[in-house]
């Protein structure tokens, strides 16, 4: 029997209709997929009526199905012949665990393709009226995340808060007091703006704005929970002049073709 291959696709960070259509394409044709928690069930609708669907999905420090059954996942049925879509929310280079499954599939010997998707970290904040970079007020960007591997040191906030430019936190949302705090001990002035995004580019998106001296009272007044992208900088006041209202679109990609995936 010859070996399958699996596809790890970024399915974006949130609205069904930002998947990239190559990452469409890939949906639509596989054997199997193995979804994670936040991918729009929408884009699982794509998927042809035999396929077999698996959530792997995690929660905020509850992972019922641990990262090494993940990888054994993917290796059982690429080695069954299967075409199977690792299917990730944002990208699955960008704290996606993508790197760790590409590097079993190789060991492996299988073959794998990455499909990149729109990072929540750009994409998520860009439709909360957020632009990560902007000439007058930031010239770079810092993608952190907020929890570590366990074992690994901590995140270095006193370094972090010595950098000028945008600092975006991912997974951060249990420890937002505690890094806020933290970054000002390190430098970094208690009135520079803070913004957290909920539900980023969904039709349930909540945000709110503050400062690293008040963000975390903003945040239990409003309710805001993970899943949460959490961004600092002078950017964020640029929020209310660049929100804007998204346009719903259907998956409607049918006459678009692309290369076979075989």
């Amino acid at each position: 029997m010859s070996k399958g291959k699996v596809w790890l696709v970024g399915a974006g960070p949130g609205d069904a209709s930002l998947i990239t259509v190559k990452g469409l394409h890939c949906i639509r044709r596989a054997d199997v997929i193995i979804h994670d928690r936040l991918v729009n069930p929408d884009l699982l609708k794509q998927a042809e009526k035999n396929c077999l669907i698996i959530d792997v999905g995690k929660m905020p420090n509850h992972h019922p199905i641990p990262q090494d059954q993940i990888n054994a996942l993917l290796v059982k049925y690429a080695m069954a012949g299967q075409q199977v879509v690792r299917l990730k929310g944002g990208d699955p280079y960008v704290f996606g665990r993508g790197g760790e499954e590409a590097e079993q599939l190789a060991r492996e010997g299988l073959t794998f393709e990455v499909v990149p998707g729109i990072s929540s970290a750009i994409g998520g904040l860009a439709y909360a009226g957020i632009p990560v970079t902007h000439r007058n007020y930031s010239s770079s960007f810092h993608v952190v995340t907020g929890h570590l591997c366990q074992g690994n040191d901590p995140q270095n906030w006193h370094a972090l808060a010595q950098i000028h430019g945008t600092l975006v936190i991912l997974m951060g949302m249990t420890r937002l007091s505690e890094i806020c705090q933290k970054l000002i001990e390190g430098g970094m002035s208690a009135q520079t703006p803070v913004a957290v995004v909920m539900y980023a580019s969904q039709p349930r998106q909540r945000m709110v704005k503050g400062t690293l001296a008040t963000i975390h009272l903003e945040v239990e007044r409003e309710k805001i929970h993970a899943p949460a992208l959490i961004v600092v900088g002078e950017v964020v006041n640029l929020q209310e002049v660049l929100a804007f209202a998204a346009t719903p679109a259907a998956i409607t990609t049918d006459e678009i073709h692309c290369e076979n995936i075989e």
